[in-house]
């Protein structure tokens, strides 16, 4: 009666556990709130400047430019562009003459009034499953309550009007960027500077931007490039601790990342190198600045709260350039701004010499298994044309080439679950003294030839590729929206179905009132049986106490994975069931009852 009582103890406090640490986590780490923002307030900014220069006159509401010698720069003017929360995404859009984006993967718009990057959509990911829901918005204007734009241009100790900004109406050399067309924007200043800035997009989600000044003065002038990645708005991330989500950068060879709480407590994070690249990172996207490798650059983490919210910003200037009377002088940055595609970024990497720009994808510390692992499991999609297949075929590929040291450990785990009986007569026996049941225990193991720990070195080794295909199967993008069979559409989502509306025959979404982690969907079922009966092969522990919480352990395991991707759920419970299958034949060999 104490055993079972104690058993349904431990179960309901696994419960209260996994219930308090959802409510706790929501607590400590709440999705970002959207207040409301008053319409068209004024605000001061900063913008970039250069050591000893001063800045434009006027630059996007809450957009600090980075500078070369300190961290802030003298304020601009006030700007009307605060994001006003009745100002909608469209209307802001439609307020400024804009030549548009067009390419097989990007559509978006450049406005003529500032000349800055600030509307793109991903043309080739939607937001759910239906191709014809909206496209994955990346880039939106300063005015909008989620602005996320990138901007460059460049600094000097010039007087007002000199310097092109916000309000500076450019003109464009033709009527849309595409892949066969790149567009340059001029702007000249009242002393005679002509400014020049050309966009390029190629098929993929790189521009390549070339800003040139022409000195068409009587004077010497000193002039420093910039470029800046400004979001508003903490984004909600996954929260998932084997996963960055936040600003990042590479910087002489050595990958930099940065949380959003940290930065926030930080204000201001600086890097000098030569060459590198800035970003900020979601799960699937990236926006990122790429300096030339061979220049030598100030890069910049920054935080503000701006308007009762939280902002932003990664920058990096570049070294001041001197133009004599009838000089032009030029300076050239790429910016990725799109999907992390694992091929896509190796060949930027490649072709540009972007220092790890492909460790833009959090693929961890077995870096080194996980990227052959990803390009397997991609070779046996283009096989098999099911990338849930592809993932069933890769596990079962695992398993063949682990298969001896699994042989090792299951024959240790049968030859354990044969002396159970002599076990249960030695605890018999000594069960009030531990001591001697221990010892007595040890010295069965040693007549028998038997060592306990010889079949957990074999699942030690296999550790490190468990988490390398753990993290391809969580952080790709190749796996968002892909199918497998039945109800599963999406093996980048949680199952769908649920227990509590008898898997879709009740017409209701418990979503709506159930925690996610209750939330129990089919795949995750089948995962947890197939846990518990890989469990009844295993040789039982002599304490009763550590059994009983063996036991538990698929219980708690259906809970914890029902929010996971479901590609991950499958792997699982595949694994699990292929092991079965191994450890069942093992033990019919060697006379063991399963």
């Amino acid at each position: 009666m104490s055993d079972n009582r104690n058993m349904i103890l431990a179960i309901v406090l696994s419960v209260l556990i996994l219930i308090g640490f959802q409510y706790g986590y929501d607590l400590i780490y709440p999705k970002p709130a959207q207040p409301p923002v008053p319409a068209q307030q004024e605000t001061v900014e900063t913008t970039p400047t250069a050591l000893g220069t001063t800045a434009p006159g006027a630059e996007p509401a809450g957009v600090n430019i980075p500078t070369s010698g300190s961290t802030t720069a003298p304020a601009a003017a006030p700007s009307p562009l605060a994001p006003s929360p009745a100002a909608t995404r469209n209307s802001v859009l439609g307020q400024s003459q804009r030549i548009p984006i067009n390419t097989p993967r990007l559509h978006g718009s450049i406005a003529l009034t500032g000349g800055r990057l600030d509307d793109l959509t991903l043309a080739t990911y939607h937001e759910t499953i239906d191709p014809k829901s909206p496209e994955i918005v990346l880039f939106s204007p300063p005015a909008t309550p989620d602005a996320h734009f990138v901007q460059v241009g460049w600094v000097g100790s010039l007087g007002a009007g000199e310097l092109p900004d916000s309000n500076t109406v450019w003109r464009a050399d033709g009527d849309e960027l595409t892949p066969q067309s790149p567009l340059t924007l001029s702007w000249t200043s009242p002393s005679g500077l002509v400014f020049k800035r050309t966009f390029a997009v190629d098929d993929g989600f790189l521009f390549t931007v070339t800003q040139t000044v022409e000195n068409g003065s009587a004077t010497d002038v000193t002039l420093t490039p910039y470029a800046l990645i400004s979001r508003l708005g903490t984004p909600h991330t996954g929260g998932y601790y084997i996963l960055h989500e936040g600003p990042l950068g590479v910087f002489d060879g050595t990958l930099k990342e940065i949380k959003y709480k940290d930065l926030a407590e930080a204000g201001t994070i600086q890097q000098k190198s030569r060459g590198g690249w800035v970003g900020i990172t979601d799960k699937y996207w990236l926006s990122a600045l790429v300096a030339n490798h061979d220049d030598g650059i100030t890069s910049r983490f920054f935080h503000e709260t701006y308007e009762g919210r939280d902002r932003y910003q990664v920058d990096f200037v570049g070294a001041p350039l001197s133009l004599a009377p009838g000089i032009t002088v030029s300076a050239e940055s790429r910016i990725f701004a799109g999907a992390k595609e694992v091929k896509l970024l190796d060949r930027y990497r490649d072709q540009y010499q972007i220092d790890r720009f492909d460790r833009a994808i959090d693929f961890g510390w077995f870096y080194f298994l996980t990227k052959p692992l990803f390009y397997f499991l991609i070779f046996i999609h283009g096989v098999v044309g099911n990338l849930g297949v592809a993932i069933l075929l890769l596990t079962v590929t695992i398993k063949l080439l682990f298969f001896p040291l699994a042989n090792k450990s299951y024959v240790a785990m049968s030859k354990m679950r044969q002396l159970q009986p002599e076990i249960a007569k030695l605890k018999e026996r000594f069960g009030d003294d531990k001591a001697r049941f221990n010892q007595e225990m040890m010295a069965l193991y040693k007549r028998e030839k038997v060592n306990p720990a010889s079949g957990c070195l074999p699942v030690l080794i296999q550790i490190p590729v468990f988490f390398a295909l753990y993290k391809v199967l969580f952080v790709t993008i190749e796996m968002r929206h892909a199918p497998f069979f039945g109800w599963i559409q999406d093996l980048a989502a949680p199952d769908p179905t649920s227990v509590w509306n008898l898997f879709g025959l009740i017409p209701w979404d418990p979503a709506t009132v159930i925690p996610h982690f209750l939330n129990i969907g089919a795949w995750p079922l089948i995962m947890g049986f197939t846990m518990w009966l890989q469990q009844r092969l295993n040789p039982q522990p002599p304490d009763p106490i550590q059994a009983r919480m063996f036991m538990l352990l698929p219980f708690v395991f259906t809970f914890f994975l029902a929010s996971f991707p479901a590609g991950l759920v499958i792997y699982w419970a595949w694994n699990n069931t292929l092991s079965i299958i191994q450890q069942w034949v093992i033990m019919r060999r060697m006379g063991v009852k399963p």
